[in-house]
């Protein structure tokens, strides 16, 4: 009767879920279901990355202009730069190279399903070892 409570336990449902969930992820971002869902991980990714900044601002004068003009002019130059190695980078054939996100996925995945199968394998032995206590308590 207790291994029936451990085993719809809040900890397991949790452990249960998280697998359920990180296999769907993976899934998706490696492409296995849809070949395009490899695509726009990796470009989500790319673009998040591009995203990402800080910004400072201070009192504006002659110089302060020119350089944010230049600042301005140097970073679209890295955008149009950016774009056209994403659009090479798509046009390759991506089976070549495994993404960190797909490898990290997995990792994950693994990690969860082993302690899935840790917790199950020790509910066990400790239900196993509480029969031959029950039995001597009807005997007596």
């Amino acid at each position: 009767m207790q291994s029936q409570s451990l085993r719809f336990s809040f900890y397991h449902k949790t452990l249960r879920i998280l697998c359920a969930v990180f296999a769907f992820v993976l899934l998706f971002d490696s492409g296995l279901l849809f070949p395009g869902s490899e695509t726009l991980s990796l470009q989500t990714q790319n673009y998040l990355a591009s995203a990402v900044g800080v910004k400072a601002s201070v009192a504006p004068n002659e110089l302060n202009v020119l350089t944010a003009r230049i600042t301005e002019l140097e970073q679209e130059l890295e955008t149009k730069d950016r774009e056209i190695a994403v659009t090479l980078s798509s046009g390759e054939s991506s089976s070549s190279a495994i993404p960190t996100s797909t490898i990290v996925l997995s990792i994950i995945l693994f990690i969860l399903l082993v302690l899935i199968v840790l917790n199950y394998a020790l509910d066990y032995v400790r239900s196993r070892n509480q029969i031959p206590v029950e039995r001597q308590l009807i005997q007596v």
